[in-house]
């Protein structure tokens, strides 16, 4: 498993042994330092790649989102407060999450899964994909990362906030909060294609196509107007 090399920036001596306690409870996170201010926090990363900061706001000499903001290449940012009000500047910050002095240890948890999950989709995204490359990728399910291997998803479908992914030999779906789009990006030089809005399949396990309709192992996938030339080329069909 990819591990997070992060940092603890708070002037709070207690404040930073409670997040030193629970970043040793994410088997994902590697811490690398704790700084009592930003100042502190400059030179470790100048000196290390670091791939997520825990980083308090109010701070004496340096506000933490200032300290955001001044630098050139930003890593991941989860900002641990005692204040409310910075809230809606932290999403031009474009940050990962927001988190509220005092932070339980579920709290920590799910904003610790969301940034493993931004940094999968990211190094996805610029890695070439080879024959070497794994056929698995990991989505949080409840708190914990699931493993899901490509080659059995027979398809993927898209609700509001969330995507269910369908595997093969398994009776229930699993749910997991993300789009369609970062599963599309995942699956993109497979062997899958998105179909319709809500649903990207698995060329290999389509059953029978019959008018605008998929079958998968009983499951019946709709196919939008606009995908279903494209579809009949993909799976080489001629008329």
């Amino acid at each position: 498993m990819t591990k997070l090399k992060c940092i603890v920036v708070d002037d709070e001596a207690l404040a930073r042994r409670l997040m030193e306690e629970n970043i040793r409870q994410v088997p994902f996170l590697e811490l690398i330092s704790t700084c009592k201010n930003p100042f502190e926090a400059m030179e470790v990363l100048q000196q290390e790649k670091i791939d997520l900061v825990f980083l308090d706001i109010q701070m004496p000499g340096m506000l933490g989102t200032k300290f955001l903001e001044s630098l050139v290449e930003k890593p991941m940012v989860i900002f641990v407060t005692a204040y409310s009000n910075y809230a809606v500047e932290s999403y031009d910050l474009s940050v990962v999450d927001y988190l509220m002095k005092p932070v339980s240890l579920e709290r920590f948890v799910k904003a610790a899964h969301k940034a493993y999950e931004l940094h999968q989709t990211k190094s996805n995204s610029k890695t070439p994909h080879t024959s070497d490359t794994p056929d698995y990728f990991f989505v949080n399910v409840e708190y914990s990362l699931v493993k899901i291997t490509i080659s059995e998803i027979l398809f993927v479908e898209g609700l509001k906030d969330y995507v269910k992914i369908f595997l093969q030999n398994q009776t229930r779906a699993v749910l997991t909060k993300a789009t369609m789009k970062s599963i599309e990006e995942r699956l993109t030089v497979k062997n899958f294609m998105r179909v319709h809005r809500s649903y990207i399949v698995n060329l290999d396990k389509i059953e029978s196509i019959r008018g605008k309709s998929i079958t998968i192992q009983k499951h019946e996938i709709p196919v939008s107007e606009s995908q279903i030339d494209e579809l009949l080329k993909t799976i080489n069909y001629t008329k």
